[in-house]
């Protein structure tokens, strides 16, 4: 009888871990689409849970960034510099937008200043990354980090499904789906997501304008810390960006590098499947728990004025 219990207690510890190793190694295979591997782990993290929470978020942290480089290595920067130029005046636009409409939202909803900062902020530039970059520059505590990079995973995962279905449904050409993209969602794994189903075309539109407008952390972080004057927060600087561009000039100018290009880039949207994935592990109920009303509806309402006001220009401007 003790040797029964003692049975099933192994098995119910390995068993949690077999099938998320498992269901993450599904996500490698060609037929496993990234919202289709966000969902499995989503399903994961509401079943069983995330028997590896302790080391996934690092391991997604720099699987993103690799990805992130690896598809520079599909990218001429002939094309890319076009994209930069037709996504600078929405950049500036949508971004000193966002960041008012969230500070008004925010004293509105009467929301803690830093909570509200730090959604607005996910929102306007690029999500998580955004907020990791500009929570130690105010000092913002754990709960407040929590409810905004919650809220903003939430909707970056319903936009995984919801912008490409919109895209087809209004006949928006690879080049408009790839700015509207890159400017409304808002992190880049759902941006790079989103639009390697849409096209191929509207993949490099929206990683090139995607990580443009990530450049503008920088300048958000120091506008920030004179707001809150706290003079001695730190600055992250996106380093893997430097990286990107320098992948897309060796595509461009170093025929060597071209001819392994494509299985670098195959590599790279492979391990994309795999990141939302393990994204997808970390939506548990505990995540969403205490977030509040009012912090959501923050979110949802920038989140709609951002991809409404970004549509509408992409649609009749380009």
């Amino acid at each position: 009888m003790q040797l029964q219990k003692t049975e099933q207690a192994r098995i119910q510890h390995y068993l949690p871990k077999v099938i998320f190793l498992t269901a993450a190694a599904a996500t490698l295979l060609p037929a496993v689409e990234p919202p289709v591997a966000l969902l499995l782990g989503l399903a994961i993290a509401q079943t069983i849970g995330n028997p590896f929470a302790g080391i996934t978020p690092k391991i997604t942290h720099w699987l993103l960034q690799l990805s992130v480089i690896g598809l520079g290595f599909g990218m001429n920067a002939h094309m890319a510099l076009k994209a930069g130029k037709e996504g600078f005046l929405f950049t500036i636009a949508s971004i000193t937008g966002t960041l008012l409409f969230g500070a008004l939202l925010g004293k509105l909803l009467k929301i803690e200043p830093k909570t509200s900062h730090l959604i607005s902020c996910g929102t306007a530039i690029c999500g998580g990354s955004a907020i990791a970059a500009i929570s130690p520059v105010i000092k913002a505590g754990e709960k407040q980090i929590s409810v905004a990079l919650g809220i903003v995973f939430l909707l970056n995962s319903l936009a995984l499904f919801v912008f490409p279905a919109v895209g087809h449904w209004l006949h928006l050409t690879q080049q408009q789906f790839g700015l509207w993209s890159a400017v409304a969602i808002h992190d880049t794994s759902s941006v790079v997501g989103a639009a390697n189903k849409y096209g191929d075309l509207a993949l490099q539109v929206a990683t090139t304008v995607k990580l443009s407008r990530a450049l503008w952390i920088m300048p958000v972080a120091f506008i920030t810390m004179l707001l809150f004057r706290n003079g001695n927060g730190k600055i992250k600087i996106p380093w893997f960006i430097g990286l990107f561009l320098l992948a897309m000039l060796l595509n461009t100018w170093v025929p060597e590098v071209s001819t392994v290009a494509p299985y670098l880039v195959h590599s790279a949207k492979t391990a994309l499947s795999l990141t939302l994935f393990l994204i997808g592990t970390g939506l548990t109920r505990q995540a969403f728990s205490g977030i509040g009303w009012q912090p959501l509806l923050q979110g949802i309402l920038l989140w709609v004025l951002i991809s409404t006001g970004a549509l509408l220009a992409v649609f009749y401007l380009v």
